[in-house]
């Protein structure tokens, strides 16, 4: 189950899932993790995620090895379950909250039974939101359900009311390298100087003719800020893949079977392995080139841009 709230503009996604228990068949628990994969995949990346769910597994205490997805503070020795449980954190990015403060063990342990004391119930979120969360803890005198035990987390939504800039429209004048509309453009630009061959002597009411004459025939751009996308990697196997993706998503949303359900899980997991691969080729030509005298060029221009990026555009 997943709900969506909007605060302050911001939006904040709230995911609850029962994962299977120990006893069931491996088949099972395999479906439940992709489709909780799927419903993650479908949040966009600048929204909110929580999960708070009953994963029926031990992610165990210490975090060697793990440390960019949980903390220490576990308990006990972790299982197959609770292993399921840390690489999902690490295939979507996200981080198992509860692990991160250190806690008195009555404060940790989440379910009792039988003389038993263990973790199964975990709160998640995606990593970069983590420094929003200051608190996260059992409470021990609340009494839920029989065995398990309230598990809560403060979260404090960092709202950035962003300053919309204006970008200035500009004359598409890369359009003249195009033989037709250059002579257009020469046409226009004669009868909007009456005719005359030699140009005016005053330059200012020249210039402003012929930024007039290009705004007319050749167009302007649109003004809206073009969203930056890492895509220069792409080849055309992760573009096919991609879209026989999209396509199966299609069919699938328009008649929910089994059948198409797994021709689109298939189709997902062939873009992962196109999307690593051309990434690596990709990065590999890349240092590659960095090594040269040329790209040593490159380096300082692509530095030189992230830096200009990375500051506001203020008009």
């Amino acid at each position: 189950m997943s709900l969506k709230l909007e605060i302050e503009g911001v939006m904040l996604n709230v995911v609850r899932g029962y994962a299977p228990q120990v006893g069931c068949e491996l088949e099972e628990k395999e479906r439940f993790w992709s489709e909780l994969d799927e419903v993650i995949e479908n949040i966009p990346t600048g929204e909110r995620v929580v999960i708070g769910a009953d994963f029926n597994g031990h992610v165990g205490e210490g975090n060697t090895g793990d440390e960019e997805v949980m903390g220490k503070f576990g308990v006990k020795e972790r299982n197959l379950e609770g292993q399921m449980v840390v690489d999902f954190a690490k295939r979507m990015d996200m981080a198992v909250v509860n692990t991160y403060f250190q806690k008195r063990e009555e404060h940790r342990v989440t379910y009792k039974s039988g003389g038993r004391s263990t973790q199964v119930d975990y709160i998640l979120c995606r990593r970069g939101n983590l420094k929003e969360i200051s608190n996260c803890k059992v409470v021990v005198g609340e009494s839920v359900a029989r065995q398990h035990r309230m598990v809560v987390c403060r979260m404090t939504l960092m709202v950035c009311k962003k300053k919309r800039s204006k970008i200035e429209k500009k004359t598409k004048w890369w359009k003249l390298k195009k033989e037709e509309c250059c002579e257009d453009f020469r046409q226009k630009l004669r009868q909007a100087l009456g005719g005359q061959v030699v140009l005016p002597d005053d330059w200012e009411t020249t210039a402003e003719v012929i930024r007039v004459t290009g705004r007319k025939v050749l167009g302007v751009s649109s003004g809206r800020k073009k969203e930056d996308k890492d895509t220069w990697w792409w080849n055309e196997e992760v573009q096919d893949s991609i879209q026989r993706k999209r396509l199966a998503k299609k069919k699938w949303d328009m008649d929910r079977t089994e059948e198409n359900r797994q021709e689109y899980k298939e189709l997902q997991h062939i873009v992962k392995r196109e999307v690593f691969k051309a990434k690596q080729e990709a990065y590999g030509e890349l240092y590659t080139r960095l090594d040269t005298r040329e790209g040593q060029k490159d380096l300082y221009r692509l530095a030189r841009q992230r830096d200009q990026d990375g500051k506001d555009e203020v008009k």
